[in-house]
């Protein structure tokens, strides 16, 4: 049957091939899976065909595009996600071509679509200091889940984390004593030491007081957890800090990625060379770095009017003249 061809081999691709052949992490087999479940989502909502009826049949060209503009559209996407979720569906029919070769004609068609292109300029989505100051104020520390909140995102903001680095983080990743800093695992497996600061370490150090989490045979558990005592998900991050943005009552766009940009925005109006900021947000190439740089105008501003104003002079004698394009052209 044509749907459980392709309900094993994406099971396969999950549970053998990326983890298994490829080694890749946790994060990225949890990244793909999650491309394909809103895949599930989109036919169910769309053509009204549920998970277990999909087949190989279903994912035309036209149907994996207008999914990828369903994502911008109707969830709100951004280039850089909807971009992603081609990567995974691009990975698995990478994949199928190897194990299937008669399918391998809609694999090429497939593999075949491009990344959209991102803007130049795109402007990287940051708050402001006072801003961000008031966010990370808001939570009430009176209480077990406001202690929790307000460690979490301060947390989130001073090392500059991706999302799915503070959702893994346990106990055993602070160093508690001077220097404080945290051990978070990247993308791809990169191990990478943040330093913290003295702040952000004693509302971390009063929240692991007060669920104990300082003992021994606690260190493993979840940093931070829900009412079920399992990790926090990306989703239950989402939903803490939209609850705090509206308390805020201020027109902004805030995820926890925010928190992230923010901290490099905050690194570089304070001088900090990127190299630095590179190293403290683990990206791989100095150039992603570059683009907070770029999406900076007032530090672009102050660039110039630093450097020095060399014009050159006008000349009396120049004078310029609309040139004769025919003579201009036989000249040529």
């Amino acid at each position: 049957m044509k749907n459980i061809e392709f309900a094993s081999r994406l099971q396969s691709f999950l549970v053998e091939f990326l983890p298994g052949q490829r080694n890749v992490s946790e994060h990225t087999v949890k990244t793909y899976a999650h491309a394909f479940r809103l895949i599930f989502i989109y036919f169910q909502k769309k053509h009204r065909v549920p998970p277990e009826r999909l087949t190989f049949d279903h994912f035309t060209v036209d149907a994996i595009l207008q999914f990828l503009d369903w994502l911008e559209a109707d969830r709100s996407n951004g280039i850089s996600t909807r971009n992603a979720r081609l990567t995974a569906i691009h990975s698995f029919f990478r994949h199928v071509q190897q194990v299937l070769p008669e399918r391998i004609e809609l694999c090429q068609r497939i593999l075949a679509i491009s990344a959209k292109r991102m803007p130049t300029n795109q402007a990287v989505n940051h708050l402001t200091p006072e801003i961000m100051k008031r966010l990370l104020a808001l939570p009430d520390r009176r209480t077990r889940k406001g202690l929790r909140d307000a460690a979490m995102m301060s947390l989130l903001y001073d090392g500059g984390l991706r999302v799915h680095e503070l959702c893994g983080l346990t106990p055993a990743h602070l160093r508690c004593e001077p220097p404080f800093h945290v051990k978070v695992f990247g993308k791809g497996r990169k191990r990478r030491l943040i330093p913290l600061l003295s702040a952000t370490m004693a509302l971390l150090r009063s929240y692991m007081l007060d669920h104990d989490l300082e003992h021994e045979d606690r260190q493993d558990a979840p940093l931070f957890f829900n009412d079920q005592k399992k990790p926090l998900t990306r989703a239950g991050v989402r939903y803490i800090i939209i609850k705090y943005v509206r308390m805020l009552n201020e027109a902004v766009h805030v995820t926890p990625h925010t928190f992230r940009h923010s901290k490099a925005m905050h690194l570089l109006q304070s001088g900090n060379p990127l190299a630095a900021i590179q190293s403290i947000l683990g990206h791989a190439n100095v150039g992603t770095t570059c683009r907070y740089a770029r999406a900076d105008m007032d530090m672009m501003r102050a660039a110039i009017d630093k450097a020095p104003h060399i014009t050159p002079e006008a000349s009396k004698s120049a004078k310029w003249s609309k040139p004769n394009m025919l003579e201009w052209l036989r000249q040529l």
